[in-house]
Parts: structure tokens; sequence; C-alpha cells
């Protein structure tokens, strides 16, 4: 054999990862989460909102604070037991398969991105209004560009100034972000409690000249339908939360501050929009009685401003009320640019994204190129479309986000029952499902307000795929490959094989019996065998402590290639370290394009929601390729005649049948199919599969089969009292679906645990889109679905 040894860090060295340093409190965090969400919510959407729901303003706000509890609750368990850079794309990427992590990660920059070129665009708008009071009138230096008018192009521009000077600050670092978040915040919510006080006085004070219940008449005049729409249009304004779970990294405590964060900012907030709607709504009055709704309406993102200005000191009312927006608007900007550059950043740091995104500035500890590249999206955005066309994108993308977390939530609490929670979410699964139905349900209507926003949205997703599958996939595969340690290839190769079968063997007494069974499939299929040991490394240890058991791997190793070699089969033989084994594996079946793995399963199940145990589970769950599962294999070499395959149906048993053949290759013993019925129709029942088969007669030897219909009322004891005069059962394993395995439980586990005949489970691998949805929808006990 040709021997290679590839070296690993010696014993003890050092591997480097990036992180941040966890500098920010409960106060900061919690800040920067009412901050973000204070912003377009009350100075921006608000009068638009208005124009869409009518005096209902109300209720949008109060069932937009209750939909979005309840992805809250996901939020806060899984900020608590995640508290990384990252948040919702980190945990979407451990709970579901790929690309769903990938596209979280790619929805929820693009998210943060464009909503601070809305919250830019407000803080252009404002500043404009300002300076106009002041006298200095910027358009009027400004030429219209692209269908906007000049004091729209000023507007951009003041735009782009404030997201630079934003950029600057969080290049700084996360310590000054906070403390000048800290400080914007409280001014802003010292100038919307201004706005409320004088409101209340106006409205209860009897000061405005109708009564203040008049602009409620009408109440649901809009509709079920301009309620919804508001409600998609606003949701923005109550994502800040996410932004908590944005910097978890940098929190101090996280498993107890991260859910009180949360939690704080939603019950600071949601009352706040409430009051600042009602009083919008009751105080303002209009001249000519025009309805208060549709003059906030009309005045879209400077409704607010106008409104100010009414009942709170006239001109000077409207001047603090701008420089409350102002202070709004970039408390705001000051968030999303945060948690976009970390976003981006763990996207770096997974090697989804150019490394460069993950590069730390060595002085100031933090992000510095991902904090540029969100800006350039930032300001890409504020400077090309309007601001309603960016609210919608924005809603649009954090709707579908959460999701995506709320089922990573669902996922996790089944899978990763071991999971340190500060908080967990109640009346599980229900609360997260309910959450998903309305999230989804938001996002459908808002194509009805602004078809572009949503056109928008759709073709960032479709990029997205397109960079997962053409860069990122390879590039994190390859970056996060298992080390190799010892391979070992044979010296001569008759002929190029184009069937590749893998044999992972870890326990010493089945390997024999696991590599007879290879042997003969490979005889028959002209293919070569990989036999593979993984060497499994504590968490704790470096992968380099996984070489002083390289002598007992190659024992294992020896003994499987003497069984291939006396029936000159080529055999490589593989042994990685590594500190889990089940992607050690996966990871060979990709590298050397493995058609078929075998794997031996003692016939045990192991626990609770587990169906062959922790490792199989994942490896079956998660490979893409062919597997053949044997269970009990015979100690010694046995003749294979008398095989018996139970069916539900034809197609979900065509590779048990090649198998079949496989195993007896050149001979021409009948392969039994054995169907149960609970009917009377079996006649019909054997004309339907004898006509199946014969549709496959190019990929089987339809001769070979018998086809036996048996009436019972319990299938797991009609086919045991079958396999007594049967020395091998093959079975596909059930496709049923979920709710199906659910009442009925998992019948190749069921007739494994009886049988005293070797079995062989098969797993059709149906393709990528199938195994996605599989395990998108799927726990680990339903991985044979």
């Amino acid at each position: 054999m040709a021997k290679k040894d590839v070296c690993e860090p010696a014993a003890g060295a050092q591997q480097h990862t990036t992180e941040l340093a966890r500098d920010m409190g409960l106060m900061h965090v919690t800040m920067i989460g009412v901050g973000a969400m204070i912003g377009a919510g009350i100075f921006v959407l608000t009068g638009l909102a208005a124009g869409i729901a009518g005096p209902a303003l109300l209720l949008v706000f109060l069932f937009n604070g209750l939909v979005t509890g309840l992805t809250a609750m996901a939020y806060a368990e899984l900020g608590s037991c995640f508290p990384e850079a990252g948040g919702g794309y980190l945990w979407v990427k451990e709970a579901l398969p790929q690309p769903s992590g990938f596209l979280s990660g790619w929805i929820s920059w693009f998210a943060h991105a464009v909503a601070c070129s809305l919250y830019a665009i407000a803080f252009g708008t404002f500043a404009l209004d300002l300076m106009n009071m002041a006298g200095l009138d910027l358009a009027h230096w400004l030429p219209g560009i692209g269908g906007y008018h000049s004091h729209e192009v000023a507007a951009k521009l003041l735009a782009v100034m404030i997201v630079l000077l934003f950029v600057y600050i969080n290049y700084r670092g996360a310590k000054e972000a906070g403390q000048a978040e800290t400080f914007v915040t409280i001014i802003k919510i010292v100038v919307i409690a201004l706005f409320i006080v004088f409101g209340l006085v106006a409205i209860f004070s009897g000061k405005t000249p109708e009564p203040w219940q008049n602009q409620f008449g009408g109440f649901f005049q809009k509709g079920p339908m301009g309620i919804i729409i508001a409600m998609g249009l606003t949701f923005i304004a109550f994502e800040g939360y996410e932004i908590i779970a944005q910097c978890g990294e940098e929190v101090k405590n996280p498993k107890r501050n991260i859910p009180r964060s949360i939690f704080l900012s939603l019950i600071i907030v949601v009352p706040i929009y409430l009051l600042v709607a009602f009083v919008a709504l009751g105080a303002v009055t209009p001249e000519g009685g025009m309805p208060s709704w549709m003059y906030l309406g009309q005045k879209g993102e400077m409704a607010m401003i106008e409104a100010a200005e009414h009942f709170m000191m006239g001109k000077l009312g409207r001047i603090i009320f701008l420089v409350g927006g102002l202070f709004s608007t970039m408390s705001a900007l000051n968030a999303t640019i945060y948690s976009s550059s970390r976003v981006s950043f763990a996207m770096g740091r997974d090697h989804n994204l150019p490394g460069l995104f993950a590069k730390i500035h060595p002085k100031k500890r933090t992000p510095h190129l991902a904090v540029f590249f969100s800006g350039v999206l930032i300001i890409f955005m504020a400077a090309l479309f309007p601001i309603e066309d960016i609210a919608s994108a924005t809603d649009a993308m954090f709707l579908l986000l959460f999701i995506f977390v709320n089922l990573a939530v669902i996922n996790l609490r089944k899978n990763r029952p071991d999971l340190d929670r500060g908080f967990k979410v109640p009346l599980f699964p229900y609360i997260p499902i309910i959450a998903t139905i309305l999230n989804l349900g938001l996002a459908v209507f808002l194509f009805f307000y602004r078809p572009l926003g949503v056109y928008i949205s759709v073709g960032y997703i479709l990029l997205g795929i397109v960079i997962f599958y053409g860069y990122s996939r390879k590039r994190e595969f390859k970056a996060k490959a298992v080390p190799v340690i010892h391979t070992e290839q044979p010296v001569f190769l008759p002929t190029p094989c184009h069937f590749h079968v893998l044999v992972p063997i870890a326990n010493e007494a089945s390997v024999e019996s696991l590599m007879r069974m290879a042997v003969r499939i490979a005889r028959s299929k002209n293919a070569d065998i990989t036999v593979l040991n993984v060497i499994r490394v504590p968490a704790q240890l470096p992968p380099s402590e996984g070489r002083k058991f390289l002598g007992g791997a190659r024992a294992l190793l020896e003994k499987a290639i003497a069984v291939a070699e006396t029936e000159s089969i080529p055999v490589y033989s593989v042994v990685k370290v590594t500190h889990n084994v089940p992607k050690a594996i996966i990871e060979t079946c990709q590298e050397r394009k493995i058609d078929l793995m075998i794997l031996g399963w003692e016939g045990k199940i192991s626990a609770h929601n587990r169906v062959f145990g922790t490792i199989l589970d994942e490896i079956i769950l998660n490979t893409t390729t062919d597997i053949a599962m044997i269970c009990k294999p015979p100690a010694e070499a046995f003749a294979i005649d008398r095989i018996l395959i139970p069916v539900s149906t034809i197609r979900y048993a065509v590779l048990s049948f090649q198998m079949a053949e496989a195993l007896t290759s050149g001979s021409a013993i009948p392969i039994t199919l054995l169907h149960i019925t609970s009917t009377d129709n079996s006649a019909e029942i054997h004309q339907k599969f004898e006509e199946e088969l014969r549709k496959r007669e190019k990929e089987l030897n339809t001769e070979r089969y018998e086809i036996i219909i048996k009436k019972a009322d319990s299938v797991a004891d009609a086919v045991m009292n079958e396999t007594r005069e049967k020395d091998l059962i093959i079975m596909g394993t059930p496709e049923e679906g979920l709710v199906r395995r659910a009442l009925f439980g998992d019948f190749p586990a069921m007739v494994a645990k009886n049988l005293n005949i070797p079995l062989i489970l098969t797993k059709k691998y149906h393709g990528h889109f199938k195994t996605w949805f599989q395990k998108f929808f799927g726990s680990r006990k339903t991985m044979l679905d």
C-alpha cells in the first residue's frame, strides 16, 4: 500500500479564533434595542400607516406588539444559549439545513442595512426641514437627479453624510457606540414624552375645536386589509430586539441580560407607540374638517412633525420634534449599522462571505471592514430608492428572517435539549408555529402596498442563492474540512471504478461482516471501497491529540483491507480525527463522491427521540448518498438463498431491489416481495405491482421477483411470520410522512428489534431539495422519512 500522513499542528498548539470583547451591560444593550425601535415607527412611518389603516392605527400598533412578542420569545430563548455575534443567522445555521443558514444571514444583513437606509433618508428629510426653517436652502444649490426633485436630492445627500458619521462611530468600537446610543435614546424619549404630554393636555383640556372622540369615528372604515397592510409596513418598528441578539458576543452575562433586554425593550416601546398614535389622531385638528388620519397620511414621513406644530407650542414644538426626530433616526442608524456589520462579520468568520469581513481591527477590536461594507450597502440603497419601497423591502426581509428563527427554535428545542437556556418559550411549539404563520401572512400582504419593495427582496434572495452555490458552500466546506491524519491507496487499479462504496468502521467485532457485504456489492458494481475510521477527540482537546490513537485505527483498517483484497477489490483507507464524528463521515462522502455508504447497527434503540443513536441519526439525516445499514450482520461468511423484501410501494423499494440483486450477483435465486394489506383486493394489488416492475425492466432483473400479497391486521406480525423461512431481509425505509409515523411508529426499527437474522435497511438519496425539505421540517426521529 502507498501510505500518506498529513501532519497536524503539534499537541497543545493554539488555534486562532476571532472573538469580540464583552463590554456591554443590560442598560447599554436595552438602549440599543429601544433606539432601533423608536425610529421609523414613530417619526417616519406613523403618518403613512395612518393613511392606510385610518383610526385603526391604534390596533395596528397593538397587534404588531402582540405578533412580534411571539417571535421575541424565540429570540430570548436562542439569544440566551447562543450569545454570539450574528444572532438569528447562527441559530438558523445550527438548526436548519443549508442554504437556510446562509440565507438567514444574507437576509439579516440586507434587512438591517436597508433599515438603516430608511432611517438615513428620514434623517435627511428632517435635517433639511430644520435647515429651511433656519434660512439655509440646501436644495437651491442642487439639481434634480434621476427623477428626484432638488429637495429630495438634498435629503439623500444629508442621508449619506450621517451614514458616514455613524460608520466612523461604529469603527471606533461597541463601547463608544453603546455610550452614544444611551445618550441619544434618552434625549429622544424625553422629546417623545413632551409630545405625548402636550397631546394629552390638548385632548383632555378641551382645547381642540371639536371633541377628540370624533377623530376616531368610523374606526374600521379602512377595513381588515388596511390594518394588515399597515401592520406589515410598520413591522420594522418592532424588530429592534433582533439587534440585541446581534451583539450577544459583546454582552456581559448574556444568559441573563439578553432575555431581559429583549422584553424590557418591548415593554418600553409598545406603550409609547400606542400613546403617540392616540395623541396624533386625537389632538390633531386639520382645517376644513378633514379627519386627522387622512391629514397624517397626506403628510407622509413629515406627518409627526406637522402634528407637533398643531398642539406642541407651534413652531417651537415643530423644532423640538424635528430635533427629536433627528436624534431618533440617529440612534436607529447607530443600532442598525452596528447590527448589519455584526451579521456580515459572523458570515465572514463562517466562510460564507470573504475572509476580509471577519477581520478585526488590531487596536479598536471592531470588525472595521464589515462596518465599511455595510456602510456601502446602506448608502447604495438610500441613494437609489424611495422611502416607501425601502420600508417595504426592509419589512419583507425581517418577516422572512423571523420565520426562519421560529422554525429554528422548534428544531433546536427538539434536537438540542442539552443547550443551557436562560429562557424557554412557553406553550411550545404552538407559539413559534403561530408566529411563523402570522409573519408569513404580513409578508405576503406587503406586495399589495409596494410591489417594488417585494421584488427587490426576491431579487436579493435569488442573488444570495447564486452566491451560496457558486462560492460560499465550497469555501465553507474546504475551510471546515475534518483533518486527515492517515491515508492508504491501492498500489494498482486494473481499471478506473465509476462506483464508490464507503464503509465507516469503529467496532472490531463487525469489521469483517460489514466488509463481506461491501465486497459482494463492489464486485457486482465493479466498484472500489473506501474504509474510514474516525477518531473522536473530546471538545476540550486539540484535534492533534487524536494521533496517539492512530495505531489502533490502522489495525482496524488492515483487518478490513484483508477481506477486500482476497476478492481483488480496490480499497482505500482513511483515518480522520475530529470533534464531530458524523461530520467527518458526511464530508468523506462528499470528498470521495461516494455512491453507497454501508453502515453497521446493533439493532438497539438508544434513547427517546433517537431512532438508531445519536451518531447514526446525524449521518442518515445529513448525508447526500444512498445508504445501506446492516443490522446484526453474520459473524461468518454465509450463503444467501432466500431474500425477503417487505414493500409498501415499488418506488420506495428500488434501492432494496438493487441491493438484493447486487448481493446475489451471478445467482438466480428468487427475491420475494411481500406486501401486507388490510383490504380484500389482493389480486388488484398484485397486478399493480407486476405493472410497476415491468416499467423498471431496464434497471431491474424483473424475472427474479416473486410477489406475495397477504391480508393481515398487523403488518409487523405478518412480516415477522414471513421472515422465519428467509436468511436475509432488506427493507426500504418508510416515506409515508410525519403523520403516519407519529401514529404508527418507525416500522423498520420495530422489526430490527425482534429479528434474529441479518437485516439491511436502505435509504435512497432523493436529491438536494427533498433532503433539505425533510431536514427542514423533520427532527432526528423522522430522518428515515
